[in-house]
């Protein structure tokens, strides 16, 4: 039995099937037909909005141009006017994720050694086998699918210039959040140390919060993951800034076993249902990692040790979490707040007045909650 389900199509009067893949889960599509250069850009839209998935077959090429036409195509859909900022964050991600489905019914086949057996196809087999493990059997994936591995095998390659670790560079692998947004390291970088001897950092993806901690000077620090793609990415990524000696990187459900003068931790910014594995890094359900982390700092703190809260207020200015709910979690955690350090966000997103969260957005503080035992 197949690990990937199968989609059909009918191709020169006979019915063939293929496994089908999607790492964001997307369900196969029930309806496949063959599509070249002689299709049209409206009639191609017209189809996968009826719901009807495209398997190409002509020039590789032609298939990325078709996809731009249809990314136009859908962008030309009106917003839907909202009353309040959680409307606005709803409606904006319907949006996403109808533009997500439609785009991603535009198919390539791949070879079992991950070659795309097309004319000008580009050798996309180390990008695969990055992001999917080892090659085996032959498969359909959409080309939107096919961009974001090809997208995240060149952040990988040329890394992000983390200006808290001096320049140096830290390379995000696929399904890793990047850490793109350098401001959060910034505080992480001038908060005060309470001690030098040991550090937990919980989620630690990429590792780029222990390696600043490295860098200041913590002896030893334990990193912990659930994720085995995030386990491997800061494994390689301390190795690569000769800092593997200093970090131990675990895999576990938010803490490691025992004790720590400092405990950091970086969830998921906003109480969301996530709508594809890719998403954890951004929602967090229930809030189930922050109360996660702040539920079990006390038992986890040694005496007169701080946990490092780093969350935007983003959420609130959307109105799906409020000031007073985040600190009534503090204190039912057991938790005083000893400080906070706020930094203002400077991504392209913040001036962008066309964006539909632009006014949260721009409202939006990053703070470093330093927490304690009451």
């Amino acid at each position: 039995m197949s690990e990937f389900p199968l989609i059909s199509w009918t191709e020169a009067g006979q019915t063939h099937t293929a496994r089908w893949r999607s790492e964001s889960d997307a369900p196969p599509p029930k309806k496949v037909m063959i599509a070249d250069g002689t299709l049209s850009a409206d009639k191609a839209y017209k189809l996968v909005c009826e719901g009807t998935a495209l398997l190409w077959r002509g020039d590789y090429h032609n298939a990325r141009q078709l996809l731009s036409a249809l990314a136009r195509r859908a962008g030309r859909k009106p917003r839907k006017p909202a009353s309040s900022p959680t409307e606005a964050f709803n409606f904006h991600r319907q949006a996403q994720a109808q533009r997500a489905r439609l785009l991603g019914m535009l198919l390539l086949p791949f070879n079992a050694d991950y070659s795309i057996p097309l004319r000008r196809a580009p050798d996309v087999r180390q990008a695969c086998e990055e992001a999917y493990g080892p090659a085996g059997v032959a498969f359909v994936a959409s080309l939107r699918e096919l961009q974001g591995l090809v997208g995240s095998h060149e952040w990988r390659k040329k890394g992000v210039e983390i200006a808290a670790l001096g320049g140096e560079h830290i390379h995000p692998h696929y399904g890793v959040y990047s850490p793109i947004r350098g401001e959060y390291l910034d505080l992480v970088a001038r908060a005060p140390l309470p001690s030098t001897t040991l550090a937990f950092d919980i989620g630690t993806g990429t590792g780029v919060l222990a390696a600043v901690l490295a860098r200041r000077g913590v002896e030893r620090i334990v990193g912990t993951d659930q994720d085995p793609r995030a386990l491997a990415c800061a494994r390689d990524n301390l190795a690569r800034l000769g800092l593997a000696d200093k970090v131990d990187v675990v895999e576990a459900d938010l803490f490691p076993e025992g004790r720590a003068p400092l405990i950091v931790c970086n969830p998921p910014w906003l109480p969301a249902k996530p709508t594809s594995p890719i998403e954890y890094a951004v929602y967090d359900p229930d809030s189930r990692m922050l109360k996660g982390f702040l539920n079990g700092l006390v038992a986890h703190l040694e005496p007169g040790g701080e946990g490092w809260l780093i969350l935007s207020d983003l959420a609130e200015h959307l109105g799906l979490r409020s000031r007073d709910a985040l600190l009534a979690l503090f204190d039912a955690a057991g938790l005083k707040v000893v400080d906070r350090l706020d930094i203002r966000p400077r991504h392209d997103k913040v001036r962008d007045a066309s964006d539909p969260l632009h006014q949260a957005r721009a409202a939006e503080v990053t703070s470093l909650w330093r927490l304690a035992a009451r």
